[in-house]
């Protein structure tokens, strides 16, 4: 007997195979399809992987195509992503081996329903709002380099009888500004300090500069996208003048130390989801996996040498593989209102305004044996996963691999009108500092300067409609 959610897959299998984006009949054969292709649907965001639900749920579900026998993996990987690891030695020896220093205690306390992070509460120390550490040189100029004592990411975290590197305060300015039709806005600016150094000075070269955790799925599709297509749309030099001069980032690979094209983080600083996982597991959660070994700890801290440890890697790599593959196969939730006629004047707006030119609608992953689910897909994340100058206003002044102070990866827009249904907020940007799209646009500078104020001159309506586009993504 069938289940229902075999039931489920195969109704929507047959109704993508007969029906275009309008319920069009279309011929099922091979040499039909290749003459008359139906239009796409637009809300299959995730292509096959997605999946219909606007629930609390609706970014922690399984890709729709994902077979019964690997959706046992899925669920292994989703009950490492939401349980708390706990100090070593512990009974549950397969989940020991926290800190000493950390912040977060689990993958779901940063990305809660796989979703995107939240703001610390006033007086509160952030959890999903991480700090990397940034140092200065002697002229001034944030460099990649770590700090010789607090490393390249703060912790203000730790086990019992060990001490946090310190806290962070966090503070905010509200700045004035006017739309073209005078309608008053106002721009939240944060401003961050470490305070009660743990480990002695922070010294002149210490900076900290913050990164909120993303929403998580889509990642195995945005993994697969051939590396050509993506550097194809680079344009260092702008050499068509548009004012748009995306790059990939080239970092160095964890584990191998090659250099690799960086796809994932707020500056593209991991090439791939094991990679960007095992990072988050060391920074965030002191946890060594079968990709990066040992403790997160400076020589400086010596002290901490003292904690066991969960043994080595602390992640065992059946373990890691199973949070991995999760983290792969998560399904893209659809879009809801497509052919609305307000959200479809918005896609125009966001045309016109070139919004499209970083925020590129649709992308197509390449053939993979290990993930057949995600193998040639069309999919629409928003996003080219390049490199983009985003001005002063958003600048940290710390470089990560190519990516220097003023550059951030192009963030994909899927899923985010349901940021305030999963998560409760609609805090964008890096740190968050956005109260919703209109401002999240608005600071917007460099290459998007041109498009943040062609937002900013549109008429109420119009800002209306293209906010109403963006959120039905």
């Amino acid at each position: 007997m069938r289940s229902p959610r075999m039931d489920l897959r195969r109704g929507l299998a047959l109704s993508l195979l007969t029906l275009g984006a309008f319920g069009v009949a279309v011929a099922c054969s091979r040499d039909d399809r290749e003459a008359a292709a139906p239009a796409r649907d637009p809300r299959l965001a995730g292509g096959a992987t997605t999946v219909f639900n606007t629930s609390p749920n609706a970014f922690a579900l399984e890709a729709a195509n994902l077979s019964a026998a690997r959706s046992d993996l899925h669920v292994v990987g989703n009950s490492l992503f939401n349980k708390n690891w706990v100090a070593a030695p512990a009974s549950p020896e397969a989940r020991d081996g926290l800190g000493p220093l950390f912040n977060a205690r689990s993958c779901s306390a940063c990305h809660f329903k796989d979703g995107r992070g939240k703001l610390p509460e006033p007086g509160e120390q952030p959890v999903a709002l991480l700090f990397k550490v940034g140092t200065r040189s002697a002229e001034g100029v944030g460099t990649a380099e770590p700090h010789p004592a607090y490393g390249s990411q703060f912790q203000n975290f730790a086990l019992p009888g060990a001490k946090p590197e310190g806290r962070i305060e966090i503070r905010y300015v509200e700045e004035p500004g006017t739309y073209a039709d005078g309608t008053a806005y106002s721009l939240r600016r944060p401003e961050y300090r470490a305070v009660d150094p743990g480990y002695g000075d922070f010294g002149p070269s210490f900076f900290v500069t913050p990164r909120i955790a993303p929403q998580v799925f889509g990642m195995g599709l945005l993994e697969l996208v051939p590396e050509a297509d993506l550097v194809a749309r680079e344009d260092v030099d702008d050499r068509d003048g548009d004012g748009v001069s995306g790059r990939a980032n080239r970092v160095a690979d964890l584990l191998t130390g090659e250099t690799r094209l960086g796809r994932f983080g707020w500056k593209a600083g991991q090439p791939s989801v094991d990679r960007q996982s095992a990072a988050a597991f060391s920074g965030d959660m002191g946890l060594s996996t079968p990709v990066v070994a040992g403790q997160n700890h400076t020589s400086a801290q010596a002290d901490l040498d003292r904690f066991p440890t969960g043994g080595e890697p602390e992640v065992e790599p059946r373990l890691f593989d199973a949070v991995v593959f999760y983290m792969r196969t998560l399904g893209v939730p659809a879009r809801r209102q497509p052919g609305d006629p307000v959200v479809r004047r918005g896609e125009r707006l966001f045309v016109e305004a070139r919004c499209d030119a970083c925020h590129v609608p649709e992308l197509r992953t390449g053939a993979s044996e290990e993930l057949p689910e995600l193998s040639e897909q069309i999919f629409t994340p928003y996003t080219d996963l390049l490199l983009h100058d985003m001005g002063d206003g958003l600048a940290d002044d710390r470089p990560e691999g190519l990516a220097n102070g003023r550059e951030w990866r192009t963030a994909p827009l899927w899923g985010i009108g349901l940021i305030p249904v999963v998560n409760g907020h609609s805090e964008l940007l890096h740190d968050g500092r956005a109260r919703g799209v209109a401002e999240a646009i608005l600071w917007h500078g460099g290459e998007a300067e041109s498009s943040r104020e062609a937002f900013r001159r549109m008429s109420a309506e119009d800002r209306a409609a293209l906010i109403a586009f963006v959120e039905d993504l």
